[in-house]
């Protein structure tokens, strides 16, 4: 979370342009003034979507540094969900073909791109400046504890229930599944923020001060969050044909826009934590990367889940064989990483790799 008084204080010009440059946008797209469909148009619409995701983000963190703990935590997660499921949504009822995987595409490889991609990073950046550098372990045991279950729950066991053949859930398991999703997201999040707190503090913070925006200041990202939100879910309607169309002429398979979809939901967060780590403050840095990957689950599951029994979409969700050995590894490397509260830059070389597997078997199945 920033805690720059100045960037607090005083809103950066990208997190109002982007939002209010998007809403221009729609509006001439949506009164006809503009085709949606030209590339003049396309370019600076991507664009302007890139920037409204990075300014949510960060007008949701000043909100959340406003109204402090727990309300803080689920203020960031929901304006993050909002944007994946905005953009999983779209891409589901524009998609020509695909569209049952896509949340399943989407949720595994934020967990791919986060325990591979973001900590991966974080520790070699922070190892090669840093040398051996610690965190507290019972935050982030408790935290991959939830993400392992989450998991497997929402992403392996379906291939196994005999209801409905796999890799589906039957309506009433669907409702289960998201209900205890969300419930042990809630446990977490409050063992996070209230009831085991000093576990996920760094050690050189314990008091965890942050500077507090001034009502004026939340007023503000306020607005403007509600106006980034909405941009966003417009703007991946109108991309949304655009981009499957761009996957498919590149070659790529369509479970490929998943990819897409999690990197820019991942972004602004995930480069958040890699300055963390080079400022040798890993704890924060794995509690913003372990938090994405949380909300990424425990959030947009249940919110597809019902979005899809709603619109009475079949949803699949059970990986491939190929896809739950990379899960697989990828929870077991992680648990050694995090299980002795140091790292060096040989763990996050070893989580890279990974990482280059999955997305090289997701541009070449």
């Amino acid at each position: 979370m920033a805690t720059d008084t100045s960037t607090i204080e005083h809103t950066p010009w990208w997190a109002w342009a982007a939002p209010l440059g998007a809403s221009l946008l729609l509006t001439a797209k949506f009164t006809g003034l503009v085709p949606a469909t030209a590339i003049a148009v396309l370019i600076p619409a991507t664009l302007l979507l890139f920037g409204a995701v990075f300014a949510a983000v960060h007008h949701a963190e000043i909100v959340a540094l406003r109204v402090g703990e727990p309300l803080g935590s689920i203020v960031l997660a929901v304006a993050v969900t909002v944007i994946e499921v905005a953009l999983i949504v779209s891409m589901m009822l524009a998609a020509k073909g695909g569209g049952d995987a896509l949340a399943r595409d989407t949720v595994f490889a934020a967990v791919m791109l986060v325990l591979n991609g973001v900590v991966g990073l974080c520790l070699v950046f922070g190892g090669a400046r840093h040398g051996e550098q610690s965190f507290r372990e019972h935050g982030t045991s408790a935290a991959l504890s939830v993400i392992g279950t989450l998991a497997v729950i929402a992403l392996v066991l379906p291939n196994f229930t005999r209801a409905i053949p796999g890799p589906y859930y039957a309506p009433s398991q669907l409702v289960f599944v998201g209900f205890v999703s969300l419930c042990l997201y809630g446990v977490f999040l409050f063992v996070q923020t209230i009831r085991h707190r000093e576990y996920f503090l760094a050690e050189a913070d314990p008091d965890h001060a942050e500077v507090r925006p001034s009502g004026r200041a939340t007023v503000i990202s306020l607005s403007l969050l509600v106006v980034a939100l909405a941009a966003v879910v417009l703007l991946a309607k109108t991309l949304s044909p655009s981009l499957e169309n761009s996957v498919a002429s590149a070659g790529l398979p369509p479970s490929f826009v998943g990819v897409v979809i999690a990197a820019l939901v991942l972004l602004p967060e995930g480069l958040a934590a890699i300055r963390a780590a080079r400022a040798n403050r890993l704890q924060i840095s794995l509690n913003l990367a372990l938090g994405s990957a949380l909300a990424s689950i425990g959030l947009t599951i249940p919110a597809v889940a019902a979005v899809s029994l709603w619109l009475r979409q079949p949803l699949i969700l059970g990986l491939g064989a190929e896809e739950m050995t990379l899960l697989v590894l990828t929870l077991f490397i992680g648990t050694v990483t995090l299980a002795t509260g140091r790292t060096t830059i040989l763990q996050g070389a070893v989580h890279l790799v990974i990482l280059g597997v999955f997305l090289f078997l997701s541009a070449i199945p």
